[in-house]
């Protein structure tokens, strides 16, 4: 069986403005030039850049959004629909991060719906999961990491309409990062996790991790075992520091 096609994507947080969609277009250019990579690109910017990007991107780099709520519209004053999102261009949508966890408090449920109404809409679901350093800790990794998934993963996920990423919380913008070893040995957890429950497509959902990614170990990161691409913060913010990362399929 093929392995899935690896997926390096940047996650912009609250970061960027009108200006910025000058590094979007300086990856395009990056992405392009260097030829294809053994990978897909993707840039989740705010909410304010989704419909700029998409209509100005032409090809290298797909445009998807970092949230969405769980109605399709209604009274929910300062949030937008998967619904929406599409209709700006977006084609994935990123559910479950660990800070929309902590900051929104966030349970599994809620990441759960959310991804649902992604799929409603025909779109990719990345759907975030990690411990925090005080679970990892007390050895509680595993444990955390395969609930997270079990109940914020849809039935009806498949490797088309859903990807799985694997954050570390204590490893996001920290500048710490867990050994190779690590990140396989809890990759392989959720890949069996995932052939468990889905049978032989398990094989096929693209694993992604996240925590302190740049170019400088991306090499190391993507080459572990079950790693299927990264889900990158501030180093994607800068073409060049990005496109590093993404040497790593070249």
């Amino acid at each position: 069986m093929n392995k899935p096609t690896p997926l390096v994507a940047g996650n912009w947080k609250m970061n960027g403005h009108a200006n910025s969609l000058a590094e979007f277009e300086a990856l395009e250019t990056l992405v392009s030039e260097k030829g294809t990579a053994s990978c897909d690109v993707l840039i989740c910017p705010p909410y304010t850049l989704v419909a700029a990007m998409a209509s100005g991107a032409k090809g290298p780099v797909a445009v998807g959004a970092q949230d969405c709520h769980f109605e399709v519209s209604g009274a929910h004053t300062g949030d937008i629909s998967a619904d929406m999102l599409k209709d700006a261009g977006a084609s994935y949508i990123i559910v479950g991060h660990s800070e929309r966890r902590a900051d929104h408090a966030e349970t599994d449920e809620i990441v759960l719906s959310k991804a649902k109404a992604v799929h409603a809409n025909g779109l990719v679901a990345i759907v975030c999961v990690g411990e925090t350093e005080a679970q990892r800790e007390a050895g509680k990794t595993e444990e955390i990491v395969l609930g997270q998934l079990a109940n914020s993963l849809p039935a009806e996920a498949t490797p088309d309409n859903s990807i799985v990423a694997y954050e570390p919380v204590w490893a996001i913008g920290t500048g710490k990062t867990p050994t190779t070893a690590d990140v396989a040995e809890i990759h392989t957890a959720i890949r069996s996790a995932l052939v468990e429950r889905f049978g032989t497509a398990g094989k096929m959902f693209k694993l992604l991790y996240g925590g302190s990614v740049k170019a400088s170990n991306a090499g190391e990161l993507m080459v572990a075992e079950n790693v299927n691409g990264a889900l990158v913060g501030g180093a994607s913010l800068k073409a060049h520091d990005f496109d590093g990362i993404i040497d790593a399929y070249r």
